[in-house]
């Protein structure tokens, strides 16, 4: 979970310009670390995929994918939603409604 807390104007400014963040000490320890929002959502990203890499479901489902564009097995948007039963101009995407 990700917390707020205020801090200086003086650590902020120096957490922007440095590239890797400020690291917090706690009696000379290493206790946390500030990052710049740029550098943050760097983290974020990099933890992200990280996660997709170790998740063996979803690299199977990447590489299926994959195989699939390279042999012509793919759709368009439109054909998505046609295939579903959405108006293809409705820009709401609401189901069509079928006539009995």
């Amino acid at each position: 979970m990700t917390y707020t807390l205020p801090i200086t104007k003086a650590m902020l400014e120096k957490a922007k310009k440095k590239k890797g963040g400020l690291i917090i000490t706690v009696d000379g320890s290493p206790e946390a670390v500030i990052l710049s929002m740029e550098e943050y959502r760097v983290y974020e990203s990099l933890k992200e995929t990280e996660e997709i890499l170790n998740d063996p479901k979803m690299m199977k489902d990447i590489k299926e994918a994959e195989e699939d564009i390279k042999a012509g097995r793919e759709y368009g948007w439109e054909d998505v939603k046609k295939e579903l039963g959405w108006h293809v101009s409705d820009k709401n995407n609401k189901k069509s409604k079928k006539k009995a």
